[in-house]
């Protein structure tokens, strides 16, 4: 690995905040405005920060990717239960795919779940369209939970998955 993952600086949210928003909307998974909220959450790091635990891919100084780890019992939890972890917001700079960033980004939510006691799971959602992203949550041993899939609005079917730790 030619780049580090570790907690996001706050002079680095902006460009990590433009990454999820790109990869989110130029990946076709967002059929919406500028003004749209989901958009403005996605883009929203400091928000997420207060809350969770945002962290960055980094390779000589340019962030490359992050994603936002919620342990149990914060409010950026969508479908964890009192011992899972979760995670959210996976993304990575087009540049900067394939070359094992969002892999490396989701082992350290594992290893962020794993270290929290009493944790038992690391659980997430996705939208059916992020195939790439499912490949590596399968490569890492997640299975599927079709039992909790969900929707935030009828429109944005989700997919879940958990890791038992």
């Amino acid at each position: 690995m030619d780049f580090e993952i570790r907690t996001a600086r706050e002079d680095e949210y902006a460009r990590l905040g433009e990454i999820t928003g790109r990869a989110y909307s130029g990946d076709g998974l967002l059929d919406l405005d500028e003004d749209d909220r989901y958009l403005n959450v996605l883009r929203d790091v400091a928000g997420r920060a207060g809350d969770g635990d945002v962290l960055a891919a980094v390779r000589d100084g340019q962030v490359l990717g992050g994603v936002t780890f919620a342990a149990p019992g914060s409010r950026l939890a969508d479908i964890a239960g009192p011992h899972d972890a979760e995670f959210r917001m996976l993304a990575v700079a087009a540049g900067a795919r394939g070359q094992g960033v969002g892999e490396a980004l989701v082992r350290a939510c594992a290893e962020r779940a794993r270290a929290l006691e009493g944790v038992t799971a690391l659980v997430l959602s996705t939208q059916p369209a992020m195939r790439g992203a499912q490949r590596i949550y399968a490569r890492l041993g997640f299975v599927r939970t079709p039992e909790r899939d969900w929707s935030p609005v009828p429109e944005v079917p989700l997919l879940t998955y958990r890791l038992e730790l």
